[in-house]
């Protein structure tokens, strides 16, 4: 870290990258003093894995335990980022419900809520009456189990970057869109600027926040961030009747053998966002018949969205270390790269974006980033 340049007055920090992480971190920066923020967006802010998002904050699923907690932390900040940021952010607050119609299934969820009650989770098991009462819409069929996870949220990524990028240029932070890199000029071990379409932009710190994109530019320096393809598909709707009335997201199981299950949000314009399968699982099936099915089966639980219509949705290629697990920290092979890359963007962008504030203004190394650093996958293996 002493290589790292470190100037009392200013210090130029450039984020590739303006999605969920990118734009928290650009607001977190720009509100220290000293630093002066550019963000580099190779299309428009939100555009990449955010804008395909299912969008929901949480640490239901996120093991190990020392995962779960991270989650959990960062879970907790989101409310303080909104107070933070002082405006409309696309927090829909509610928690998470889910149940169970197959009794092994409902066996492993009551196991899962046992388990993660012990690690202090706010979550817990309800009654078929109760589902009725969070949600009176929902016709949920039969119920063997089911949770409610009062802490989760679900987000509407383009209202908040647009927020936080509003925040960062207040805050004198500039935005660069439609503006890919190219390369980097290295000076003395370090990255002296970054080469892009737009010209180039000298810095003494640069982020590399861009999604999927992070292993192809950190390949530029020789830096080895290994990522899975992970494909996947969440649906629109057009708007249609309000109908999750206290619950931010809902799962609910398969209607068949054949199908996974659904989970199933809505926004503040009336639209929903529908997806099947855990979101790591793998979809490429983006045609307009998989978006009608999808729709169809979410309508077989909530008869009152009759009216909505299906919209398919691009495949979107979500972030995915090839461990699944967050990659963040600066890299010892060029000491003033940071890397912020994580599937979970969404549940932890508030803590990585002022946890990562630290470590690159304050030159402090933040523990609970202690097993996610980039040294885990050792040198490129094409250098």
């Amino acid at each position: 870290m002493s290589n790292r340049v470190h100037n009392s007055k200013t210090q130029n920090v450039v984020i590739i990258g303006a999605g969920i992480i990118g734009a928290t971190l650009g607001y977190h920066l720009s509100q220290r003093k000293g630093v002066t923020v550019t963000l580099l967006e190779r299309d428009v802010p939100g555009a990449g894995a955010s804008g395909h998002s299912f969008a929901w904050a949480n640490a239901f699923g996120k093991d190990p335990r020392e995962y779960h907690t991270l989650n959990r932390r960062a879970l907790d900040m989101w409310y303080r980022l909104a107070y933070q940021l002082d405006a409309d952010i696309g927090i829909h607050y509610g928690g998470e419900m889910r149940w169970e119609n197959d009794p092994q299934r409902a066996t492993q969820l009551r196991e899962r809520i046992q388990q993660i009650q012990t690690w202090g989770y706010p979550c817990r098991l309800i009654t078929s009456d109760e589902i009725l009462a969070l949600e009176p819409r929902l016709h949920p069929g039969t119920v063997l189990a089911a949770s409610f996870s009062e802490a989760d949220i679900h987000i509407e990524t383009d209202t908040f970057i647009d927020v936080c990028l509003r925040r960062a240029r207040e805050a004198e932070a500039i935005v660069y869109a439609q503006t890919s890199v190219t390369g980097f000029a290295i000076r003395d071990g370090n990255i002296a600027a970054v080469k892009t379409t737009n010209g180039e932009f000298s810095c003494d710190v640069v982020v590399l926040a861009s999604g999927v994109q992070t292993t192809e530019l950190a390949a530029l320096v020789q830096v080895n961030i290994p990522q899975q393809r992970s494909p996947g598909i969440v649906i629109k709707t057009t708007p249609c009747a309000e109908v999750l009335h206290n619950v931010a997201v809902i799962h609910a199981p398969s209607t068949d053998e054949h199908h996974q299950h659904l989970h199933l949000r809505q926004l503040s314009d009336g639209s929903l966002r529908i997806g099947q399968g855990t979101q790591e699982g793998i979809n490429r099936d983006d045609s307009q018949q998989h978006a009608d099915a999808l729709l169809d089966r979410a309508k077989t639980y909530l008869p009152a969205i009759a009216d909505a219509k299906a919209i398919p949705t691009p495949v979107g290629y979500r972030p995915m270390p090839i461990d699944g697990f967050p990659v963040l920290g600066f890299t010892k092979a060029v000491p003033n790269l940071y890397i912020a890359l994580m599937h979970s963007g969404v549940t932890l962008a508030p803590l990585v974006g002022e946890m990562a504030t630290l470590e690159i203004v304050d030159s402090t190394e933040v523990d609970w980033f202690a097993p996610y650093r980039p040294e885990r996958f050792g040198v490129n293996p094409k250098s």
